[in-house]
């Protein structure tokens, strides 16, 4: 499993699912896994914006300390940490 961070590109934040302005942090098996858990948990409605950062096996430590890391899930399972709420 490697742990993803992505980052994207809005026109407008507030026309996207509520906490990705932060970026969307996935496990998954590989890229294509990790897209297909975002498509599937978080961008289920829309497509997915342009992703303008993307960080393969990511240290959660280099993440936002004050916002990110107080407010995901454990990292070391498949599926989105980041925002809460995405996973079920």
């Amino acid at each position: 499993m490697k742990r993803f961070w992505f980052e994207f590109e809005f026109d407008d934040v507030t026309d996207y699912p509520f906490g990705v302005g932060y970026g969307c942090g996935v496990t998954a098996i590989d890229y294509d896994d990790a897209i297909n858990l975002l498509k599937q948990k978080v961008f289920k409605a829309i497509p997915i914006p342009k992703i303008r950062k993307q960080i393969e096996n990511v240290n959660v430590n280099d993440l936002d300390q004050g916002h990110v890391v107080l407010n995901m899930n454990p990292p070391n399972y498949r599926g989105i940490w980041f925002p809460r709420g995405y996973n079920y």
